[in-house]
């Protein structure tokens, strides 16, 4: 499913900085009329590849950006979601939350729960899609390349409406 939280706070894109929370997401979800399930593979629309395809300025997009606040972490362990996925570079919210640590909402995403994530996925044409037939779940695949001892890989990801 796509929770777009930009469309959800009328933006076309959320200030860099901006911490997502969980109200937020629960607001998404109540708007879409979805709801978040164990399992489930959870796509969130910031705005921020929009933001970056019109000003094609890369030094703004990698000084900050809007994403996942550290709160998101404990709602998306008590929803169950399986993945995480968003348009931003990050999946958090950069400057993050706490001073002096680098990629917090990182380190209890992958080194504590071993939730995978997708970063700079494009969701432009998807969230048009889902706003104007309003239907926001999907069936969402995006299979990893084989490699060994990587730590990332590139996807196509493909959503089937």
């Amino acid at each position: 499913m796509l929770l777009d939280v930009a469309a959800l706070k009328g933006v076309d894109w959320l200030d860099a900085g901006y911490a997502i929370t969980p109200d937020d997401l629960d607001a998404a979800a109540r708007r879409e009329g979805v709801e978040v399930r164990s399992g489930d593979v959870l796509l969130f629309r910031t705005g921020w590849r929009r933001k970056f395809l019109r000003d094609h300025d890369p030094r703004t997009i990698m000084a900050g950006e809007p994403g996942l606040g550290m709160a998101c972490c404990e709602w998306l362990h008590a929803h169950e979601v399986a993945v995480v996925a968003s348009d931003n570079w990050a999946i958090e919210v950069l400057p993050g939350e706490i001073p002096d640590v680098i990629l917090n909402v990182h380190m209890v995403l992958i080194r504590d729960m071993g939730m995978t994530l997708g970063e700079i996925l494009d969701f432009e044409e998807l969230a048009a899609d889902c706003e104007a037939d309003g239907v926001w779940e999907f069936f969402f695949c995006a299979p990893p390349l084989k490699f060994t001892r990587a730590v990332g890989s590139p996807i196509n990801p493909l959503a089937i409406k």
